[in-house]
């Protein structure tokens, strides 16, 4: 253990006992025979652990509590821990990195505030290798529904702000759209969708050519249990209602993430809404929906207010969608 001048390293062991649902004296005790974490010691002597220490402890304690030996598996990366937990564990509790269970939603909150600044200054530095690792350490301290919600809408939207203002770079923002990209994999729910499952289509308008609020939007969806067909962006209004009819959903939700001074994307609306019907729920969310909130009173389509209120609409709909089919079964 060495003296560290490393800002990576800023926990104290009370702090990493906490996210991690590890005791004080385990960690010691796996971090001096196992290796399993290596903290370094501030000039004062105190131990002090990293985001990813956080991480490991947090997947070497799932392990652990499902039988694993702790000798056998403190040496593993944080990729084969994960998927040494999602191989092995029930279908039905392998979303334990998507729902995290030792972090109450005050720690959640602190936790994505703390993991916002360290993401945002790797934005500013360009630094995509940093950003992907504090990501990956995110989700599985926060989950995936909690990381999307707390602190990749936040972050988004700052980088946005900050886009405008000339802190930041169009390119910086390509650059956190590919990383985030890249993890799609890991937020996904990999479980099987039920048969009996709603099913939703998720696009953007035409004109609409960032397709990542999109992305998160169906991936929330289907941790929500939705079966989701996610056909990217730009798309015509024909082509989206056909997907609709093909898969018989029974929602669509478009993504706006910047507004135009022309008239097409109100257009594009209107013509959706009437392709669609009312048998089938439109809902309209992202960055700029509120520009175009004129046509959305129109057609009577509520603009979304982030992903909590997005989630609470999910639920009702399936609760709906459910009910109705018991009554047809009946």
């Amino acid at each position: 253990m060495t003296v560290t001048n490393d800002d990576s390293a800023q926990y104290l062991i009370k702090t990493v006992s906490k996210r991690s649902g590890v005791k004080s004296d385990l960690v010691r005790a796996w971090e001096r025979r196992y290796q399993a974490v290596n903290p370094v010691r501030t000039a004062g002597g105190h131990r002090v652990y990293t985001d990813q220490d956080i991480a490991r402890l947090k997947l070497l304690n799932e392990a652990t509590n499902n039988g694993h030996s702790i000798s056998q598996i403190a040496q593993l990366s944080l990729d084969d821990l994960k998927q040494l937990i999602k191989k092995e564990l029930p279908a039905s509790n392998q979303e334990f990195i998507n729902t995290p269970s030792t972090a109450t939603n005050r720690d959640r909150y602190e936790i994505a505030q703390d993991y916002n600044e360290k993401c945002y200054a790797a934005v500013l530095a360009f630094d995509a290798q940093a950003l992907e690792s504090h990501f990956e350490n995110a989700i599985v301290e926060l989950g995936s529904e909690a990381f999307i919600e707390l602190l990749l809408s936040p972050l988004l939207g700052k980088i946005g702000e900050r886009w405008k203002t000339g802190e930041l770079r169009p390119v910086h923002e390509h650059m956190t759209s590919a990383v985030i990209r890249s993890l799609t994999y890991i937020l996904r729910n990999n479980n099987p969708c039920p048969a009996n499952a709603p099913r939703m289509i998720v696009s953007t308008p035409i004109g609409q050519l960032h397709e990542l609020g999109a992305l998160l939007a169906a991936i929330m969806a289907e941790l929500c249990g939705w079966q989701v067909t996610h056909l990217g962006a730009n798309l015509p209004a024909e082509e989206i209602a056909a997907a609709v009819k093909y898969t018989n959903a029974c929602a669509l939700t478009l993504s706006i993430s910047f507004a135009t001074e022309d008239n097409i994307v109100a257009k594009e609306i209107r013509r959706i809404k009437k392709l669609i019907g009312n048998d089938v729920t439109l809902i309209v969310g992202g960055r700029a929906a509120s520009h175009f909130q004129g046509v959305l009173t129109e057609v009577g389509v509520p603009n979304i207010q982030g992903f909590a209120h997005f989630r609470e609409i999910l639920n009702q709909l399936a609760s709906e969608y459910h009910a109705s089919e018991k009554i047809l079964i009946n």
